[in-house]
């Protein structure tokens, strides 16, 4: 992709429309920046109000054009919004600041310095593969209504009261949401932990090949909630993944639960759907297990079947070694709790060849903001059937790199890729 040195020739579409007159005329004051803080367009409105010209902004720094005021110590405009802009470009969000004052020296006499209020918004504009291509700065400038409003009701000295008062009031808004942010970020580290300590570790199984990865959200929407769990017993394995509703320690702590709980199930019962129908009654005694989705296989090593059952989980991927691809979507049922009464369960079951791979997953691999699920599942096939001849260390990897945006990921993935081989029973012959 080339950025060019105007907004219309890096926004293309076959409407017509032509995109830089509509940048242009926006009535709110808008830059473009890239991921280096480097201007690559503004519009009319952003040069009136900053003072500056396209030959001042084009290609520059943006705190080489806009520095804090040296006069004034106590400045956190820059590092503010530096702050603001590195997070955008790290979590791929939309980050709105809290009312800042941020000093412009005067354009045409250097060394005089403008006070100046302004309510910044920060937005990221991502490429197609999920990778924050620009940053769109939206500033709108509120210094002639705080003063308006505080010529309004008093004198002078009380109008520059109200305004101290304003941005006081604005830095304190800015430093709790700074402390928010950290104790979001310390709870978010402690649920992490916990999660990895309930998941079971990656273990060679027996007679089979198998990986198995976690891959946390950016941010804290919903992180935490996934699990995925491997039983090996001696004439099958029961594989299983699942998506708890909700974030942080609770649904790291809702997750714990229901893992060993199904992996205890899955060791007694004869078949997934009755190990579902028994986690779903245990669901019922833990709060916030309501709406949990999962999906379980029973694996027979000896006849070269897959019997599966799903509350309310995306299908797994049954990659034939010709490159076709099937989805175990014939026993689909409501996620665990969303009945009132019990009900028993449906389960499939279908036949595999020696060298496919099956993948279960959860839905952060394969959902996207405004896209159908279709196209997460098409795009899910044609990775599988792209790197099926790989290890399933290198097929995870793979998998992951190809479906997982590097920024904004707002749902975490887990992911387990089984190779198949059969066990001919003793006896047979060669």
């Amino acid at each position: 992709m080339t950025v060019g040195t105007r907004a219309g020739r890096w926004i293309v579409n076959g409407s017509g429309i032509d995109y830089e007159a509509v940048f242009q005329a926006l009535p709110g004051a808008i830059a473009l920046l890239t991921t280096d803080l480097v201007y690559v367009d503004a519009n009319e409105a952003f040069l009136v109000i900053s003072g500056r010209t396209r030959e001042q902004l084009i290609g520059r720094y943006l705190f080489d054009v806009f520095p804090d005021n040296p006069g004034d110590p106590e400045a956190t405009g820059m590092r503010n919004l530096r702050d603001s802009l590195e997070r955008v470009v790290a979590t791929g969000e939309r980050d709105t600041m809290a009312l800042q004052r941020y000093d412009v020296e005067h354009a045409s006499r250097p060394g005089v310095w403008e006070e100046r209020y302004w309510s910044p918004v920060n937005v990221p504009v991502l490429a197609p593969d999920g990778s924050v291509a620009l940053l769109l700065h939206r500033v709108e400038e509120v210094t002639e209504l705080i003063r308006a409003r505080g010529d309004a009701r008093a004198d002078a000295v009380r109008a520059q009261e109200l305004v101290s008062d304003l941005y006081f009031r604005g830095r304190e808004l800015q430093e709790v949401n700074a402390r928010l942010r950290q104790a979001h970020a310390r709870e978010r580290e402690v649920a992490l932990h916990l999660q990895e300590a309930m998941l079971p570790a990656p273990r060679p199984l027996d007679h089979h090949e198998a990986a198995v990865r976690y891959r946390p959200a950016t941010a804290a929407l919903n992180v935490c909630g996934d699990w995925y769990d491997l039983v090996d017993m001696p004439e099958r394995t029961a594989v299983a993944v699942g998506d708890v509703v909700g974030h942080g320690l609770r649904a790291a702590g809702v997750m714990g639960q229901l893992r060993s709980a199904l992996s205890a199930a899955s060791r007694v019962v004869v078949g997934p759907a009755q190990a579902l129908e028994v986690l779903g009654l245990y669901a019922r005694a833990i709060e916030g297990a309501e709406s949990t989705t999962v999906v379980s296989v029973f694996i027979d090593w000896n006849d070269r079947s897959l019997t599966y059952s799903s509350a309310g989980h995306p299908p797994p991927a049954l990659c034939h070694p010709d490159g076709t691809v099937s989805f175990l979507d014939q026993a689909t049922d409501p996620p665990l709790g969303a009945r009132p009464e019990h009900t028993r369960r449906p389960q499939a079951r279908t036949a595999f060849t020696d060298g496919s791979v099956l993948a279960l997953y959860t839905d952060g691999l394969i959902e996207r903001r405004r896209e159908d699920i279709d196209v997460g599942l098409r795009r899910l096939a044609d990775a599988l059937a792209r790197h099926r001849t790989a290890d399933p260390d290198a097929l995870a990897d793979a998998l992951l790199a190809d479906l997982i945006p590097s920024v904004g990921v707002t749902d975490d993935a887990a992911l387990v890729i089984l190779r198949l081989e059969g066990r001919d029973p003793p006896g047979a012959l060669a």
